[in-house]
């Protein structure tokens, strides 16, 4: 039984393990994936991801790149944990009868993890973009002033750069102009990208970590269970791409001159739709992509390998 007691708590740990070395490895390609995905065809300052990198670092210093990365660091952990350990949790719910997991049982397990985690997604995300975006808001500002001064516009003394929000001052900000319900801002649109992420991504990991599983019925080797958790992290996450596309625009509090604003999920879609064909909706999909992979991969394998249950082996406490 002390196994059971001490699951709970192990899995809760090395979600959270795998969530900060996940972040501190991709944090830059999501940076650039939430610029892309903000830019409007009008105001197209990146081309591409590695074009947004290296803009980034000139005008912002290589620390740019890790602008909301506090926020995700700090989140992260309970993020990570709640997805991991909900999706283990409702597996083993649903196979209480004895009987293997059918393939709708492991999507509906799924299901309720993505469910079960937007309670700190929304936030996390709502607070990470504002921060990852300033950068290029500041960076359209100062390249329409360039333009109306080459326009003939009467030069006006320059106004000193405003400074950076930071995320306390944000949640700040948010909670006394809107209350909670600031910081759930696009909660919709993440439970419709967040819930069939997990639909696709849950099942096709353990159906591929299976395939990598010795006949003996001992766990797969830590390199099958990182490349189930990179392809199957790939897949979900270009899939669900239109919708993160759309909660990306619906969070950011702050346009660029000319950008269109948004009144819900339906309005965003049919805009973007309307003014930039139906190609805007993968915009930053391969940067999710490879965003995703590695996180995931590394989740898994920490997961997996039991990091967390070694470090509380190590810690004295009561024999249960």
């Amino acid at each position: 039984m002390a196994e059971q007691q001490i699951s709970l708590p192990a899995k809760l740990l090395n979600g959270g393990i795998a969530g900060l070395i996940g972040v501190t490895c991709v944090f830059p390609i999501d940076l650039a994936k939430t610029r892309l995905q903000n830019q409007q065809n009008g105001q197209r300052l990146y081309s591409s991801m590695s074009d947004c990198l290296i803009k980034t670092i000139r005008s912002e210093g290589y620390f740019g790149m890790y602008r909301g990365a506090a926020v995700n660091l700090t989140l992260v952990t309970p993020e990570k944990a709640i997805k991991l350990a909900a999706n283990d949790f409702f597996r083993y719910q649903l196979s209480k009868d004895g009987q293997k997991l059918t393939l709708f049982k492991e999507m509906l397990a799924g299901c309720g993890a993505g469910t079960c985690q937007v309670i700190v997604t929304t936030p996390m995300e709502m607070l990470k973009i504002q921060l990852q975006d300033a950068g290029r808001i500041a960076a359209q500002k100062k390249i329409q002033a360039q333009l109306s001064a080459q326009g003939g516009a009467q030069p006006a003394m320059e106004a000193p750069a405003a400074p950076r929000p930071t995320a306390t001052q944000l949640t700040r900000d948010l909670l006394r102009s809107r209350g909670i319900a600031g910081l759930y801002k696009g909660l919709g649109a993440t439970l419709l990208r967040d819930v069939p992420f997990s639909i696709v991504y849950f099942p096709l990991f353990a159906n591929l970590n299976q395939l990598g599983r010795p006949a003996s019925g001992e766990k797969s080797p830590f390199y099958v269970s990182f490349l189930a958790g990179c392809v199957a992290g790939s897949a979900a996450a270009v899939a669900v791409n239109p919708c993160d596309v759309v909660k990306t625009r619906l969070q950011s509090l702050q346009r660029g001159v000319n950008e269109d604003t948004y009144t819900g999920f339906l309005d965003c879609a049919r805009k973007i739709l309307r003014h930039e064909g139906p190609a805007a909706f993968l915009k930053g999909a391969y940067c999710r992509a490879l965003v995703i992979a590695p996180l995931f991969g590394i989740a898994q394998v920490v997961y997996f390998l039991g990091i967390a249950e070694s470090l509380l082996g190590l810690l004295p406490g009561p024999q249960l």
